[in-house]
């Protein structure tokens, strides 16, 4: 998170702090700022940039992915209507033997 970002929610939780309180500004405002670099260095975060460069290469793979699974169900269509057990090579059918019997 930007340093700015930092800054004001760490003013932010300063004015929220009692009257009373706020003659510790320096050591509080310092100290909110601690905490909250080290909470959020925890956390798993990334740049917009990076984020919406990979949504960039999710929606780019679905339409590859999406493609492909169109190209598999034509090529099994494909297979299913020339398999030789289908109906132009069943069992018992001449259709497509070109074999000459050298005995007839």
């Amino acid at each position: 998170m930007e340093q700015i970002r930092i800054d004001e929610i760490a003013r932010r939780l300063f004015e929220s702090v009692p009257p009373a309180l706020r003659g510790m500004q320096q050591d509080l405002e310092a100290n909110f700022r601690a905490v909250l670099r080290s909470s959020l260095a925890k956390l798993d975060m990334v740049t917009r940039d990076e984020f919406d460069a990979q949504t960039k290469v999710l929606e780019r793979t679905r339409a590859k992915l999406e493609a492909l699974e169109e190209k598999v169900r034509a090529l099994e269509g494909l297979a299913a209507g020339t398999s030789p057990t289908g109906p132009a090579g069943a069992p018992g059918s001449s259709a497509g033997n070109d074999v000459i019997d050298p005995g007839l």
